[in-house]
């Protein structure tokens, strides 16, 4: 029988963003982590909202298609002077929870202090102190073109962090699929079975 901290999972972090999303993918080997991938989606050169809802759409589910996640770790819109920009914000991480959910994906959301509190031990943490505290966690040298990249690596190394489980012991706002989301708010969701 395996130890639970012997498993292997693979985790997807996204910190949602309508100009460029950020995102990392990184191994859990036990007590260990290792990087798989980080990158961005670039959207400024995008006119319509829509469009670039649908391009994080698109682009979190071929994320999912092609490394094979067992969770989705997301980064909170936080709440700042505009509402129009927390309100796109909200948007674009509902997009990405959307993708995740069409393909049955756990789900969690971790508020930016905490992320930044998880990684570097410093709640207010700046990008950079965060980006370089992942390269000297993970041991990699490159330079991501985007802070944006390591934002999105800094949410799955926190998940990792939390050593939440796959599944059993869900928080409130960790959802299995469509199904779950339902069963836990039926109260909130009309039946059509009539």
């Amino acid at each position: 029988m395996d130890e639970p901290n012997n498993k292997e999972r693979i985790i997807l972090g996204i910190d949602p963003g309508t100009a460029v999303m950020g995102y990392g993918l990184v191994l859990e080997k036990g007590p260990k982590i290792e990087l798989i991938s980080l990158g961005v989606v670039k959207m400024e050169k995008i006119d319509d909202h829509m469009l670039k809802l649908q391009r994080i759409f698109e682009k979190t589910v071929a994320l999912i298609d092609n490394y094979k996640p067992d969770c989705l770790a997301i980064e909170a819109p936080f709440y700042g002077k505009n509402i129009q920009v927390m309100l796109k914000l909200g948007r674009a991480q509902g997009m990405a929870i959307a993708a995740a959910l069409s393909r049955n994906i756990v789900i969690t959301e971790y508020a930016p202090r905490k992320i930044k509190q998880s990684i570097t031990g410093n709640g207010n943490a700046t990008k950079e102190q965060v980006a370089a505290m992942l390269q000297t966690l993970l041991k990699f040298k490159e330079t991501p073109d985007f802070l944006d990249a390591t934002d999105g690596l800094a949410v799955a190394v926190c998940h990792s962090f939390q050593r939440v489980p796959i599944s059993g012991g869900k928080s409130k706002k960790s959802y299995s699929g469509w199904d779950t989301f339902v069963k836990d708010n039926a109260s909130r969701v009309k039946s059509s079975s009539k």
